[in-house]
């Protein structure tokens, strides 16, 4: 009931398919217990045991309905056999059983036909809901997180819950159902013998449950190895060129090697315990059914309290309830695991995004005075990366932003585009802390080119137009003219249609870049932030870049991150910072007349 729960937010929308599934489940256990008693009748004709009734029986109580169904049966069978010869009688008790078991195979069927809508839909929204989740966590989430473990939980995890459902209407409803049907079904043929029967089942379900213990400690082990492989997995093929030139293929695959053999361990404990519970409960099952022999065979031979047809008939129903308890004893392993993998995704679901947009968020689609930074302070992780740090950026002026590495640099671009929040201070456009902003319309302000050509597996159009969804394909070849980069797309065979592979892996670096400055050229953002645009790019490739970044950058705000110096001499503003602090500020004449650390850094980009 605990996983239900869990589960119900997911199931409530199919609940009707549920319902469907739960009644005919009770139909077919009704029509399968029907067909097996339908046997006792039909033995009893074949051996002549059966009271042999010419005149009809009547129902005086309810609690005589036992003998007057078994006395109406034998009227039916007397009558028949008396005018047709049992021979014919024999035949209606064959028809009358095939037409139990097809109807009980079809309500099989319709149960299994209604629950697979739930089951793939439950699939669905779970899929559905945690890819948002995925697309909603902060850039924070992901750098603590192995990408192969969201991979897992997504496509892994989410089959093993579907999978389980299944597990779990058989536990609930299906298999006990079959239980009852027959239990009340033998206590009406021998209270005597079921209560017998009965002595043994709780040493049987003891037995079972010492098996169960520890299996969703297990199951859980085995999910989380699989997204330490996937990891592993997702990691080598996004950096294959590094494990060959380094001639790291042997570490590698080691340490695959490693986690394969631990998912090999994990696996095969959590496959010996799901594999002992179906022999165990068939041989507790079968030790049950040798002492109901000796016990049953007794009251039939020994005693005559028990006709044959009855002790055949019960027997069927003892077996009856022996695979409905197999199978409640392999769904509960299901169920366990089942339970394991929904804990795994919603750990995720219920990630609490602290980036989240406040209730009374608002709004901006423009941009008209600055933007300003206030004494902000911010820390990835303990030691700051930036302290008590101010700027002022005016309207249509570009601001350049130097230093070392590790200066904190491409750390006001994840500011300020709010993919982190800042820790003391603010951040605010035209007076406006950009907290009180709804992300999706702060993000509309800003044009975002990164120093790595972030490119999808698609066309060059559909690449595009990430920046302005109803572009004309007129618009994008406009686009990509000022980014340069239609002199090389133009030659391409289809043109704006050309598939660039994975990540852009049909391009060179140069034109991969020029593509991403004509997804920001298109969607036309007051505000560009370049975080070293050009800092990976060959001589050539950068002269056509800066100067499709110095078309795109005019009559615009630009926050410039550079290493190479020589891109932003133009700036307005240069910004000299030194780890998370501001050192200079000034044009870049002036910076040089200062005779401090940019003109070293100047100096030694030159040598």
């Amino acid at each position: 009931m605990d996983y239900i729960k869990k589960l119900a937010p997911f199931i409530l929308p199919y609940k009707r398919y549920a319902i469907l599934n739960i009644i005919s489940n009770i139909f077919y256990a009704f029509f399968s217990t029907l067909a097996m008693l339908s046997l006792m009748p039909m033995i009893n004709v074949l051996f002549g045991e059966g009271k042999k009734l010419t005149t009809k029986p009547t129902l005086t109580s309810i609690g005589n309905i036992r003998a007057y169904l078994e006395d109406y049966v034998s009227y039916i069978v007397t009558t028949t056999s008396t005018d047709k010869g049992p021979q014919q009688a024999l035949l209606y008790m064959v028809i009358l059983i095939i037409i139990l078991f097809l109807l009980k195979n079809l309500f099989s069927y319709l149960a299994m036909f209604f629950i697979t809508f739930l089951r793939n839909g439950v699939l669905k929204d779970l899929r559905n809901k945690i890819y948002n989740k995925v697309l909603s966590l902060p850039i924070s989430y992901y750098s603590e997180k192995k990408k192969g473990d969201i991979i897992s939980r997504i496509s892994v995890d989410v089959a093993v819950v579907q999978n389980s459902l299944l597990a779990v209407l058989s536990l609930l409803v299906r298999e006990p159902l079959n239980i009852i049907f027959a239990i009340i079904t033998m206590f009406l043929i021998s209270i005597k013998l079921t209560i017998f029967v009965f002595l043994f089942i709780p040493i049987a379900g003891f037995i079972i449950s010492i098996i169960g213990k520890t299996l969703k400690k297990h199951s859980q082990k085995v999910q989380e190895e699989q997204g330490v492989f996937l990891s592993t997995l997702e990691e080598t093929l996004s950096g294959l060129k590094v494990i060959k030139g380094f001639n790291a293929e042997k570490r590698f695959n080691q340490r695959f090697k490693d986690s394969t053999e631990r998912l090999y361990h994990y696996s095969n404990t959590l496959g010996h315990r799901q594999n002992l519970a179906s022999p165990a409960s068939e041989f507790l099952g079968i030790v049950t059914i040798a002492v109901l022999l000796w016990y049953g065979g007794s009251m039939v031979l020994v005693d005559h309290s028990l006709s044959g047809g009855a002790f055949i008939a019960y027997m069927a129903l003892s077996y009856q309830i022996l695979t409905p308890a197999k199978e409640i004893s392999k769904a509960s392993y299901g169920v366990k695991a089942g339970n394991a993998a929904a804990d795994r995704l919603l750990e995720v679901l219920n990630t609490k995004s602290p980036l989240k947009d406040s209730s009374n968020a608002i709004v901006k689609n423009t941009f008209d005075t600055d933007i300003t930074f206030n004494n902000i302070t911010f820390k990835y992780e303990s030691e700051a990366v930036l302290r008590d740090f101010s700027l002022s950026i005016p309207k249509g002026k570009t601001i350049a932003l130097v230093g070392q590495s590790g200066s904190g640099k491409s750390t006001i671009a994840n500011l300020i585009t709010r993919f982190y929040d800042v820790n003391q201070g603010s951040i605010e456009i035209d007076n406006q802390n950009i907290k009180n902003l709804t992300k999706q319309s702060l993000r509309n302000l800003m044009g975002l080119v990164t120093q790595d050509s972030i490119l999808f597996n698609d066309s060059i159009k559909n690449n595009i137009l990430l920046g302005k969804q109803d572009a004309t394909d007129a618009e994008i070849i406009e686009a990509l003219k000022i980014a340069n980069a239609w002199e090389f797309v133009k030659d391409l065979p289809k043109g704006i249609e050309t598939n660039i592979g994975d990540a852009g892996g049909k391009l060179s670096g140069g034109q991969k870049q020029r593509l991403s400055i004509a997804r920001a050229v298109l969607k036309n953002p007051p505000i560009m932030i370049l975080d070293e645009a050009t800092s990976a790019l060959d001589t050539e490739s950068e002269r056509l870049v800066q100067d499709a970044l110095e078309k795109m950058m005019q009559n615009r705000t630009s926050i410039v991150i550079a290493h190479r110096l020589s891109t932003i001499q133009k700036a307005d503003l240069i910004v000299v910072m030194k780890k998370g602090t501001i050192v200079e500020h000034g044009t870049h004449q002036q910076l040089l007349a200062k005779n401090g650390m940019y003109k070293k850094l100047v100096e030694m980009q030159t040598l």
